[in-house]
């Protein structure tokens, strides 16, 4: 299968966690505090490179793919290379919204099954502590069938699209340059993809 085609089924499962994501947001009333970057600078966030695909093949096509990666391999941070701090409180932004990861979109508004086989909200202390009532309502209603992404579900979705990539599981910025890897590799002796520069816009 191809970089494209790879890329057009993990950005579809986006699109699907997107609209499930949004329909469990509005029913909770749960949220992100606007400009909290905190769970972002966590130094053991993990992530696969097929999830990081889209992203690693946006800056391919926008001729950044190669410097990116060098600026991976030179990094000693075990923070997030997209994520860009505006203080050292914990707040900040994705420098590249858009093309962030799976785990990255799933954190905060998805469950984990724990051991009992139980469905159970994975989000931060920001939100549990801040949001309590909210919070508190919404874990009771997964308990009672409550309709909410799940992790395992995702991954196992993404590891359809392509095993090897989706299957290893990297600290993110290990995840990020397998990413570009992937896509400078398999274009090393291929022409530039004929959907052009402007197919995957910022």
């Amino acid at each position: 299968m191809s970089i494209e085609e790879r890329v057009q089924l993990v950005e579809n499962l986006f699109l699907q966690l997107e609209q499930e994501t949004t329909v469990f947001q509005q029913t909770s009333g749960l949220g992100c505090v606007s400009g909290c970057g905190k769970c972002c600078t966590y130094p053991d966030i993990e992530a696969s490179p097929l999830e990081f695909l889209p992203w690693a093949f946006h800056l391919f096509l926008n001729g950044e793919a190669e410097k990116t990666l060098l600026l991976l391999n030179k990094s000693t941070s075990l923070t997030c290379l997209i994520y860009k701090p505006l203080s050292i409180i914990g707040q900040g932004r994705c420098s590249d919204y858009k093309y962030r990861g799976l785990i990255c979109r799933l954190f905060g508004f998805a469950a984990n099954t724990d051991k009992y086989g139980k469905l159970r909200l994975a989000t931060c202390k920001i939100i549990k502590e801040g949001q309590s009532d909210n919070y508190n309502k919404t874990a009771e209603a997964i308990t009672k069938d409550l309709n909410i992404p799940v992790f395992t579900e995702y991954y196992m979705q993404l590891n359809q699209i392509d095993f090897h990539l989706g299957n290893i599981i990297l600290p993110v910025n290990k995840a990020l340059k397998m990413a570009l890897e992937e896509v400078l590799q398999y274009y090393a002796y291929r022409p530039m993809p004929s959907i052009g520069k402007n197919a995957l816009p910022a």
